[in-house]
Formats: C-alpha cells, structure tokens, sequence
C-alpha cells in the first residue's frame, strides 16, 4: 500500500472532513480514504444528457405523433 501525504489544505476541509468522518463512526484519514475511493475508482452513472445521447434516432417525429381518442375527450387512460 502507498502513503499519500496532502499539504495546504484549508482548515474548512481539514474540519468537514473531521466531521464527516464522526458522522460515519471512522477517523479521518479512513475517511479520506474512502472519499478517495469513491470519488476515483468506483463507475459513475451517465448523466441525463449522457443517457438520453446514446438513445438511438429511430422512426420519425410523426411516428411518435398523439392519437387522439375517437371517444375519450381529455381522458388520457381510458
């Protein structure tokens, strides 16, 4: 395992950290850890715009197009 010094932080870190890490029941430094590792190594999901990019173009606008009921008025289900 590596050592990993960080120096300059602000003390505003220095505490939400500190607090953050009471709040979980660990020390910091295991904290430190763990934000490392969630921030580095575990997948992030797509974003809205990601997700809806990678939707395929298919069909036209018109298929996509409302029917309206013949019968239904403003009712949307039925």
């Amino acid at each position: 395992m590596a050592n990993l010094v960080v120096r300059n932080l602000n003390e505003n870190i220095v505490v939400a950290l500190k607090q953050r890490a009471a709040r979980h029941g660990r020390s910091a430094e295991a904290e430190h850890r763990i934000l490392l590792e969630e921030v580095l190594l575990r997948p992030k999901g797509k974003s809205f715009a990601e997700a809806l990019a990678a939707m395929p173009n298919v069909g036209r606008d018109e298929d996509f197009e409302r029917l309206e009921d013949a019968g239904g008025g403003d009712r949307v289900f039925g």
